[in-house]
Formats: C-alpha cells, structure tokens, sequence
C-alpha cells in the first residue's frame, strides 16, 4: 500500500514542468517524480537525477537514457550540480542537505520545487533559513506542503 503522504509535489511540480521547456534537475527520486518526469521529458529534454540512497537507486536506475541521467550520490557536496536549470526538486536525503544544494543553485534556476515544506518540519529540513533568497513564493497546501521558489517569475 502506498501511504498518503508520498506524491503530494506532483501538482506543484507539473504546474512548472509545463510553463517551462528547459532542463530538469531531480534531487531525490522516487516512486512518484522520477516516473513522471521521465515521461513528462520524454524525448529530448534533458533531465538528471541524483539520488544517495541504494535502495530508491536500485528502482530508479531503470529510467535512465539518452536524455535522463541517472546516478547515485555518495556525497552531495561533490555532486555536480553546474548548468542552468529551469526546474529543480529538492527532495533528497538527508533533509539537513536540502537548504545546501538550494544555496549552492540559487543563481542558476528558474523554478524549485521542495517538498516538505509545512512550518512544523522548520527544525529538520531549514528551508526558512533559505526563503529569503528568494521574491517569489507559492505554497501548495496539499499536506505535506510543497513550495515553489523563483527569483525570475512570480508564481501563479
């Protein structure tokens, strides 16, 4: 059984999937986001997952081809992270991490779309610390909450 709480940033991250063509960047994949933005990519537009654990990897892997990357973390700092992006999904492991790879990216993409967002989780994943980078923010209330961060277009 699946439980609830998985797949919730799918409507916040098909909302910028669809207003943007550029590539995508998956940090954390899954059950839910990975499938879906294989397919939403599908043919041509680039698309790169990292994920650092075995046991998501071993299922993710299967994705990857010509235009999606696929590869394993050991250690985020070192991950290669460079380009422009339109849209990347923060939703990897460890959650102390997450506010990393967002300050590392600030000035490289158009979108964010981090997941695990409600006020109550602020001590695990910090991402208020972040926010204020930002001039743009949309809260999908969909629990858990998922958030999308632009400094180049306000968020409809």
């Amino acid at each position: 059984m699946i439980d609830k709480d998985y797949g919730s940033h799918l409507p916040a991250l098909m909302s910028v999937i669809k207003i943007t063509d550029g590539p995508v960047l998956e940090l954390g994949g899954g059950f839910f986001s990975t499938p879906y933005l294989h397919w939403a990519c599908w043919p041509n537009r680039k698309l790169v997952t990292y994920d650092s654990q075995p046991e998501y990897f071993a299922d993710i892997k299967q994705y990857e081809c010509d235009y999606h990357k696929v590869e394993l973390v050991k250690d985020w700092p070192s991950a290669d992270l460079s380009g422009e992006w339109d849209v990347v999904l923060i939703d990897h492991h460890r959650p102390s991490r997450r506010i990393e790879e967002i300050k590392r990216l600030v000035g490289a993409v158009k979108y964010f779309v981090l997941h695990d967002t409600q006020d109550k989780w602020d001590w695990k994943f910090r991402y208020s610390k972040i926010y204020p980078l930002f001039k743009y923010r949309k809260d999908f209330d969909i629990y858990p909450r998922t958030t999308i961060l632009s400094n180049y277009k306000e968020i409809k």
